[in-house]
């Protein structure tokens, strides 16, 4: 993992990108959060809010399979918990509306091979 402390979230985000490099990563991210925000709408809507209890394991169930299996680098939220949650879902929400990818690249993240 990087050794330098990042003080913003503008300086964070390019090491979050760089920290999930990998397609298969990012993918098993948005599986994650999506199952998180629909956990949330279902728990909103039903108003059992004992749902609310399963957000944790959705979201972080998903994303250490993603760091620890396949990117093999430790999660960058045992460092910055708060900005890698607000990292996670900038990424999710780009990633829904097809503007991710000038981000990877401007993050110096490496496309695979075709």
């Amino acid at each position: 993992m990087d050794q330098k402390r990042y003080r913003t979230f503008a300086d964070f985000w390019p090491f979050y990108l760089r920290e999930h490099s990998m397609p298969e990563t990012r993918a098993l991210h948005y599986l994650g959060t999506s199952i998180v925000v629909a956990i949330a709408v279902l728990a909103l809507l039903s108003q059992s809010w004992w749902l609310l209890l399963a957000l944790p394991l959705a979201g972080y169930f998903f994303a250490w399979v993603a760091h620890f299996g396949v990117e093999k680098n430790r999660p960058a939220t045992f460092s910055y918990p708060l900005w890698s949650l607000a990292a996670d879902f900038k990424m999710w929400g780009l990633w829904l509306m097809g503007k991710l990818g000038p981000e990877l690249d401007k993050a110096g993240v490496i496309k695979p091979p075709d």
